[in-house]
């Protein structure tokens, strides 16, 4: 299976980026590609704890992964090191064979000169999810992950 590997510099300390990977007001701000609006149904930010995420295309597309316009996809929280490292097992919700299995996303947290450095790994995608958009799509998110930590 295939890998989405981003890293991403914020001016913020390890502890407040942490703190805002577990937090829900904040995932549905900032875990959402352009384009799309978040709705977090559940999230139990404890090793073990089981979160739901559905994400709607802001444009009619038709390609959404369990409705024409959502993509839901559900997990837990595999392992948490505080103010290093959240690692999470995700699947989408979905008919399409093509589309499920488990995925793993770790995110690992450094200390770099006057913020952190969040190294994200998405491994396990489906066969077809295109690394490339998935790419795309964590740019994205760590992106406005960077801008809510730095207050922008």
């Amino acid at each position: 299976m295939n890998s989405t590997r981003i890293s991403r510099r914020v001016n913020a300390p390890r502890a407040k980026v942490y703190r805002t990977i577990l937090d829900a007001h904040a995932v549905a701000t900032w875990m959402v590609p352009d384009g799309m609006t978040s709705h977090v149904h559940t999230f139990e930010p404890r090793e073990g704890g089981a979160f739901r995420i559905s994400l709607t295309y802001d444009a009619p597309t038709g390609t959404g992964k369990t409705t024409a316009q959502m993509d839901t996809y559900h997990g837990r929280f595999v392992k948490l090191v505080p103010d290093t490292q959240v690692v999470q097992v995700v699947e989408f919700e979905t008919s399409n064979p093509g589309m499920r299995g488990e995925m793993t996303i770790t995110f690992t947290l450094t200390d770099v000169d006057g913020g952190t450095e969040v190294h994200a790994v998405h491994d396990n995608l489906p066969p077809a999810l295109s690394p490339a958009d998935n790419e795309t799509g964590w740019q994205m998110s760590l992106g406005k992950l960077a801008a809510y930590v730095e207050g922008r």
